[in-house]
């Protein structure tokens, strides 16, 4: 059983940043793991994964070149780099995790994955 625990949310300013943090309970070999969003209102939106062992990361268009996805693994943490934030980042910021040797195609996919956090919050003010 894996246990995710996000941290490193709150509150900026558009044009900001914020780094958040997902530290797992044991070593996480050959997992993937995503971070989700779900705004209030809105379905929950996959918007970047990594796999743990290949190291092949994937972003939501709408991220991308914005948000790192990145790993250490000697702490067993996941981060999200979040820079140029905007208002339509707000959202509460979900880890989670899948155990199987690639990302799956449908890397954004809520369903795919078996292990979640319990989420913080991002709010970014125009």
């Amino acid at each position: 059983q894996v246990q995710l625990v996000e941290s490193g949310g709150g509150s900026v300013q558009a044009g900001g940043s914020l780094r958040l943090s997902c530290a797992a309970s044991g070593y996480m070999s050959n997992y993937c793991v995503g971070w989700f969003r779900q705004a209030p209102g809105k379905e929950r939106e996959g918007v970047a994964a990594i796999h743990t062992l290949r190291g092949n990361t994937y972003y939501v268009d709408s991220v991308k070149g914005r948000f790192t996805i990145s790993q250490n693994n000697a702490k067993n943490t996941l981060y999200l780099q979040m820079n140029s934030l905007k208002p339509e980042d707000t959202a509460m910021y979900y880890c989670a995790a899948l155990l199987r040797p690639y990302c799956p195609g449908a890397w954004d996919r809520a369903g795919e994955y078996a292990y979640w956090g319990q989420g913080t919050q991002v709010t970014v003010s125009a």
